[in-house]
């Protein structure tokens, strides 16, 4: 694995390049989603939920296997500190971030959380034999299978994902399976430094645009990550506020109202007539932008909810005032 001029591994940064190109690519779709500009269920299909495992996977074994090659011979402390401070931080911000963003919705537990405290757990063993990862890799992925129970519902134990949270979250990755996959990276990394594809990875050069432009996103993974969500969904918001492509969003809204409606009281008549209502009351009242911007903030939740009972009290009546 041909180290770059800071001693880096090339590899490693094009796989992180990849994981992160992969990541905006979801959340990318994820936006389109939920502006209606495409009809996919990216929150819930199963092909997208397997794409999205698949990319936290990738994330959390790499972990484990720079975590193996950087400490193997000998943790290194000041190193590992400085990393985990700064990652620590960015969880941090992201929790602070998300919570002004999307109220009860934030991100209670999310990878960066994970990637900082299984690299805590997964240290020690960078020292020894492979096996032992190997092992404590197949216990924490197969815990939630065996040891889940009621004893860890509630969000004083939502970092162990062996019970159920207690409110929704835009983002969650606990430990339970997700430090799994970093103590597999561990095993990787070790079986690969003995074996001869070590050597094979190290001739292996990425000098083309795409091989560099990989790279040189791999070796700023940690702001990528942090920016390229508000920057992407901020883009799609913005350009339903040019025109014709909010009637995209407006549309969406009335058909998903309809559909849960329906489901409820089995009227569809009477829903779709609720739904429209409720629409025009946020729009009269100036709700309906910041309410696009801010979806899980819990006043603009708690009015649209009292609109929409009013709605579907009076469903002929225009507005609520």
């Amino acid at each position: 694995m041909p180290r770059t001029e800071t001693g880096r591994l090339a590899v490693l940064d094009l796989a992180r390049g990849v994981a992160i190109v992969a990541m905006a690519i979801y959340h990318f779709s994820w936006d389109l989603s939920w502006f209606a500009f495409v009809d996919w269920d990216v929150g819930g299909a199963p092909s997208w939920r397997a794409f999205a495992v698949s990319i936290a996977a990738s994330f959390m074994i790499l972990v484990g296997i720079s975590l193996d090659l950087a400490h193997h011979k000998e943790i290194r402390w000041r190193s590992f500190w400085k990393r985990f401070t700064l990652i620590a931080a960015s969880a941090a911000c992201v929790s602070i971030g998300t919570y002004f963003a999307f109220g009860d919705s934030f991100v209670r537990f999310g990878i960066l959380h994970c990637i900082a405290v299984s690299s805590l757990i997964t240290l020690p063993f960078t020292r020894m034999p492979l096996v032992y990862a190997l092992v404590a890799s197949a216990v924490i992925l197969t815990l939630p299978n065996w040891a889940s129970s009621s004893v860890f519902d509630g969000d004083m134990w939502i970092w162990t994902g062996l019970g159920t949270p207690a409110m929704p979250s835009v983002d969650y990755v606990p430990l339970a399976p997700w430090t799994g996959a970093t103590l597999l990276g561990v095993a990787l990394s070790k079986a690969i430094r003995r074996s001869a594809a070590m050597e094979r990875l190290k001739q292996m050069e990425f000098s083309s645009l795409s091989g560099r432009a990989l790279r040189w996103m791999g070796r700023h993974s940690l702001p990528i990550y942090l920016l390229h969500q508000p920057l992407l969904y901020g883009l799609v918001w913005s350009v339903t506020l040019l025109g014709p492509n909010m009637d995209r969003t407006s549309r969406s809204f009335q058909t998903n109202c309809a559909q849960s409606c329906a489901t409820s009281i089995g009227n569809e008549a009477l829903c779709v007539a609720a739904c429209r209502c409720t629409l025009d009351g946020l729009k009269s009242e100036n709700i309906w932008q910041p309410l696009l911007g801010s979806p899980q903030d819990p006043d603009l939740q708690t009015r649209m909810n009292q609109l929409y009972s009013a709605c579907l009290s009076a469903p002929g009546t225009d507005t609520i005032n």
